[in-house]
C-alpha cells in the first residue's frame, strides 16, 4: 500500500502543484528534461510506505548530493531524441525503402523529412557518446542501488558490449545515405530496448542530480525511516520555501502523540504545522527535508485540515465542512490506519462554547489512537488547560509574542512549552485605528 494524502492535504501543504510557482514540487523542479519533470511529478504523487524503499532512495539522493554533479545535456537535445526513439522501425528492408523515399523527395521536391532525420541521428549519436564519456568520468562508487547498477550496465554495454560501436563512430557533419539507413535501423529496431533504458536512466539521472543539488543548496538533510514504532523526531525543523526560516524541534511518540499548539495570530502556528506536514510527506518520498536531522516511523498517510472551504453548492457552512473533515479522518483512523493528522484551529466556524466542547472531546478521543500522531492548534486555550488537568499523552507548546512599547506585538517564532495566554486581538484592532475610523465616518 502506498502512502496516502488526499487532495485537500496536498493543497493545504502546497505540495504537488506543477503550475503553482511557490509549490514544494517546484522547489525541487530544477530538472532539465520533459521526461525528468514527468518522473519527478510521479514521485510527488506516490510517496512510499516501506522503510527499506524509503531509505534506499534517500541513500541514492544523498550520494548525488555528495557528487554535486551538473546534468550534461540540454532539454532540447533529450526531448528531440525522445521523440526520435519513440517511433520504432520494422525490418531493414522497410527502413531502407522508407529512408530512400525520403532522400528522393529531398532531392526532387526539396522535402525536409530526410535532412530532419539525418539531424536527429547525428544528435542521438552525439548524446550517446557524451553520455558514455560522462559515465566513465562519474565516480559511481560501490553503492548498492538498482539505479547505479543500471548505470554500470549501460557503461559496460557502451564500452565492451553490444553498444560499443557507438563510440567508434566518427563525428561526421554529413552522413551517407547508407549510414543513415544503417544507424536508423540499429537505433530504432535492433537496440530499441537499450535505447529506452538509456533514456530512462537519463531522466532518472536528471531528477537525482536536481534533487541532490537542492539538498546541498538549501542545506536540507535526509531523514531515516524506521519500520516499526510510532515516532517522529526532527531537529531544527523549518519551512522549506521560507528563506532564513526559524527552526524548531518537534518530537512525538505514541507516549505523547498529541501536540497541542497555541499562540497568537501571526505567531507561527500555521507555518509550523505546514513545515511538519511537508517534512513528513517528503520523508516518505525519500527526499531531503528542511531539518538538521529527522527520524520517523513509517506511516500509512497524512491528513490535514488547514484551509477547509465551505461548499455552498452542497449547502455546507464552514462549520459543517469542518465536521465533515473530522469525520473523514475518524473513518480513516478506524480502518485502521497509522496516520499523521494536522488540524489548524478546530471548529473555528462555530460559537466559542461549542468550539470548546468539541475541541476537548475530539482531542481526547484522538489521543487514544496511539498509532497516530496529531498536531492540533486552537485559540480555545481553556480546552488546553482542561486537558492538562486531566492528564494524558499530550504535549503543550506555544509560540510567544512580545509587546514592544506595550502596544506592538512581535514574534520570536520559537516554540516554548506550555499554553499561551496572549490576548492581543483587540490591541491589534486598536493599533489599526478601526474604531476611530468608523466613528469619524459617522460624524
Amino acid at each position: 500500500m502506498s502512502f496516502i494524502a488526499d487532495t485537500q492535504t496536498l493543497d493545504d501543504l502546497n505540495l504537488a502543484g506543477r503550475y503553482r510557482p511557490d509549490s514544494v514540487f517546484n522547489l525541487f523542479n530544477k530538472v532539465k528534461t520533459r521526461g525528468g519533470e514527468q518522473l519527478l511529478f510521479k514521485m510527488f504523487h506516490h510517496p512510499m510506505s516501506d522503510a527499506n524503499q524509503i531509505n534506499a532512495r534517500s541513500a541514492l539522493l544523498k550520494f548525488f548530493s555528495r557528487q554535486a554533479l551538473v546534468f550534461p545535456f540540454s532539454r532540447e537535445q533529450v526531448n528531440d531524441i525522445d521523440e526520435y526513439i519513440a517511433i520504432h522501425n520494422g525490418s531493414f528492408i522497410s527502413t531502407f525503402l522508407n529512408i530512400t523515399g525520403k532522400k528522393i523527395a529531398a532531392v526532387a521536391l526539396r522535402d525536409d523529412a530526410y535532412p530532419a532525420l539525418s539531424k536527429q541521428i547525428k544528435t542521438t549519436i552525439t548524446l550517446l557518446k557524451r553520455f558514455s564519456h560522462y559515465l566513465e568520468q562519474m565516480n559511481l562508487g560501490h553503492e548498492d542501488h538498482p539505479f547505479l547498477l543500471m548505470l554500470e550496465e549501460i557503461k559496460s554495454k557502451m564500452s565492451t558490449g553490444n553498444l560499443k560501436w557507438i563510440k567508434s563512430l566518427p563525428d561526421e557533419n554529413d552522413i551517407s545515405l547508407f549510414n543513415v539507413i544503417r544507424l536508423d535501423h540499429l537505433l530504432r529496431h535492433t537496440h530499441t530496448a537499450d535505447m529506452q533504458n538509456i533514456l530512462t536512466s537519463i531522466y532518472e539521472l536528471d531528477v537525482y542530480i536536481a534533487v541532490g543539488n537542492v539538498a546541498i543548496t538549501k542545506k536540507f538533510s535526509f531523514a531515516k525511516a524506521l519500520p516499526d514504532g510510532s515516532i517522529i523526531d526532527a531537529e531544527n525543523l523549518r519551512h522549506p520555501s521560507i528563506e532564513k526560516a526559524v527552526g524548531n524541534p518537534v518530537s512525538m511518540s505514541n507516549a505523547a502523540n498529541v501536540l497541542f499548539l497555541t499562540g497568537a495570530n501571526m505567531a507561527g502556528k500555521s507555518t509550523l504545522m505546514k513545515s511538519f506536514g511537508i517534512a513528513v510527506y517528503l520523508a516518505h518520498m525519500g527526499f531531503p527535508v528542511a531539518a538538521d536531522k529527522m527520524t520517523f516511523s513509517v506511516k500509512d498517510g497524512i491528513y490535514s485540515s488547514i484551509n477547509v472551504p465551505d461548499d455552498l453548492s452542497l449547502g455546507y457552512s464552514h462549520f459543517y465542512a469542518e465536521v465533515k473533515r473530522v469525520r473523514k479522518v475518524a473513518e480513516e483512523i478506524c480502518r485502521p490506519l497509522r496516520l499523521v493528522i494536522i488540524f489548524d484551529e478546530l471548529f473555528k466556524g462555530t460559537n466559542v462554547k461549542d468550539a470548546y466542547d468539541a475541541t476537548l472531546a475530539i482531542t481526547e478521543a484522538f489521543s487514544n489512537q496511539v498509532e497516530c500522531l496529531f498536531i492540533i492548534s486552537t485559540h480555545i486555550t481553556e480546552a488546553g488547560e482542561t486537558l492538562r488537568q486531566k492528564g494524558g499523552p499530550f504535549q503543550f507548546v506555544y509560540f510567544p509574542s512580545i509587546l514592544e512599547n506595550c502596544k506592538v506585538p512581535t514574534y520570536t517564532y520559537r516554540l516554548q512549552h506550555g499554553i499561551s495566554n496572549d490576548r492581543h486581538g483587540m490591541m491589534i484592532i486598536e493599533n489599526e485605528r478601526i474604531l476611530e475610523l468608523i466613528e469619524s465616518g459617522a460624524n
